[in-house]
């Protein structure tokens, strides 16, 4: 079942009234107290996206399915790159703006309303992309790879975290999990040097995060409800997943080289 953008919406600002739900994902995952994070990503995978997009000053960052902004808001901060934050939901824009005010990193964030296989963005108008946990809900997956390959600048750098099946085949699992395979597909959109590791301890963080939830009195919050339906559906198939890092950059021009 795809989740349409008007999901996304109700979703997100359930999540501005649950206090609780970001406190909690902030502890559990390690992440920075004014990060607000709509995704799975811990404070240690943040760490190691931040080095595999090796940004500087002045470059600029596609957040892809940005949520909320956090983990773009938080790489603009720590890079002094500039972030154009980009997803389908209208209500995480507006609060992606707002947190960009707050954290006074306006200046280094455009946040709009786009989606993964149509951003909106000029071609060869970005140094890196980072998608988080979001590349699942692209239709086709394919054409979202794609799209990033275009915006990227020759050299450019992905990065994609999220999960794989261990068994396509397995029927417990819904469709659009089964169907990534990043180490096949990202050499199909037009990508180069392509490592896709797996990451364990990112994914014993997420089983923790789900059990803690479950022990939480949600009473009439609907995040938090929110969360444990979540919890419930993920653990009982959790090790049916994998957890990964993918990279891989957009190739040179023939006869061209880095600066």
């Amino acid at each position: 079942m795809t989740r349409s953008a008007a999901e996304f919406d109700r979703w997100y600002a359930d999540r501005v009234e649950s206090p609780v739900a970001d406190e909690l994902v902030r502890r559990m995952l390690g992440l920075p107290p004014d990060l607000q994070s709509t995704s799975l990503l811990s404070g240690a995978g943040l760490d190691e996206v931040v080095t595999a997009l090796g940004l500087c000053g002045g470059q600029v960052l596609l957040d892809l399915a940005c949520g909320r902004g956090g983990y773009g808001l938080e790489i603009a901060r720590r890079s002094g790159s500039r972030v154009v934050g980009v997803d389908f939901s209208a209500v995480a824009i507006e609060q992606a703006q707002r947190r960009a005010q707050t954290l006074e990193l306006a200046d280094q964030a455009d946040f709009r309303v786009g989606e993964l296989t149509r951003t909106g963005l000029r071609t060869a108008s970005v140094d890196a992309v980072l998608i988080v946990d979001s590349i699942q809900f692209a239709e086709p997956k394919l054409d979202a790879l794609r799209e990033c390959r275009r915006v990227l600048l020759p050299g450019g750098r992905i990065v994609v975290t999220c999960w794989e099946a261990l068994d396509d085949t397995d029927e417990r699992l819904s469709p659009r999990m089964r169907q990534l395979d990043l180490l096949k597909q990202l050499p199909r959109a037009g990508f180069v040097n392509v490592e896709v590791t797996d990451k364990p301890a990112w994914r014993m963080a997420e089983q923790a995060l789900w059990q803690k939830a479950l022990t939480i009195d949600a009473d009439d919050d609907l995040a938090m409800q929110s969360m444990q339906e979540e919890a419930q559906r993920v653990l009982a198939t959790f090790d049916s997943l994998r957890r990964v890092l993918a990279t891989a950059c957009t190739p040179w021009p023939v006869h061209a080289s880095p600066a």
